[in-house]
């Protein structure tokens, strides 16, 4: 993908400088991350640790009933190998204390892989009572009204505010040792909705907004991130079985090169003849980029 093409030095240098300056900007110790396990929060702390020294990172890591176990063993693993400061704080309670998990009947089945089907089961029946076009993802994008199925606004309200609890925690910590919280989201993911309003977007700095996540794979391997994390695939971790991928309907490589065409005013069709898409695929596409500006625009105000 010669258009999306980096030069991982000069990424390195320029992030590593933006981070810096932010935290002598804004008169704070160093930054906070949240290890989820993934690539992204991976290449946000080892850039921080570039810019910062590992005594300028903390690392918090945010398990809860329904993260996979191997999360938080990559995200200690990651804490290591660059030499940060690590704290697990468990969301489990607070989750538990707030009703959220008796929103869906999945305590009722035993075992980690049984619920992982049962909500892939649950995603598969819901996409088929959709309208062509629309998958569960883009569908409970802006709102639910005229969609129907079981336990929807409660399977929408469990996973987000599990997103949004994150962020609490995160700020938390950064207010008590005087830090900055380093967002992890990527431009792919802002430009197609893939996060949660006043949830993972909710950052004083966000050093990957301006990457697409294929770039962000190409800092991980020059960061020399572990490849067990490079090569995990892309997930909320709110819902077993629920990726990145499966969600959006499309592979990060394709949807890259669609999002960077879309962006410089191609058409759907050519667009969706260069790849071997059709064009409701692109327009798809469209309509996810569409949803998300208004998902990051800010609260409506009186006219």
């Amino acid at each position: 993908m010669e258009e999306l093409r980096i030069e991982p030095a000069d990424v390195v240098a320029c992030l590593t400088a933006f981070i810096r300056n932010a935290v002598e900007d804004f008169r704070r110790e160093g930054v906070v991350v949240g290890l989820s396990g993934g690539l992204d929060s991976a290449v946000v702390a080892a850039l921080a640790v570039r810019a910062l020294g590992a005594d300028g990172v903390l690392g918090l890591i945010l398990p809860e009933r329904d993260s996979a176990p191997e999360s938080k063993q990559l995200a200690r693993h990651l804490a290591r190998s660059l030499g940060i400061r690590c704290r697990t704080v468990g969301l489990t309670l607070l989750l538990a204390l707030l009703g959220v998990y008796r929103q869906l009947p999945l305590w009722l089945i035993p075992g980690r892989r049984l619920k992982a089907k049962a909500v892939l089961h649950y995603y598969e029946q819901f996409r088929k009572s959709l309208p062509e076009g629309e998958t569960p993802f883009s569908a409970v994008m802006i709102g639910t009204r005229g969609l129907s199925g079981p336990w929807l606004n409660q399977t929408v309200a469990y996973h987000r505010v599990k997103v949004r609890l994150r962020t609490i925690v995160l700020y938390y910590y950064a207010e008590r040792y005087n830090l900055l919280v380093a967002g992890t989201a990527n431009k792919t993911e802002l430009a197609t909705g893939l996060f949660v309003r006043y949830g993972d977007t909710a950052a004083d700095i966000a050093p990957l907004a301006t990457l697409y996540k294929t770039q962000v794979r190409a800092l991980a391997e020059y960061l020399q991130v572990p490849q067990e994390i490079i090569a995990r695939p892309p997930s909320p971790d709110l819902l077993p079985g629920l990726t990145d991928e499966l969600a959006i309907g499309l592979d990060y490589a394709t949807l890259d090169k669609v999002l960077w065409r879309l962006e410089r005013g191609m058409d759907a069709e050519t667009i969706a003849g260069e790849f071997g898409l059709s064009p409701a695929q692109v327009r798809y596409v469209q309509t996810l980029t569409g949803r998300a500006q208004r998902l990051l625009s800010p609260p409506l105000t009186v006219c």
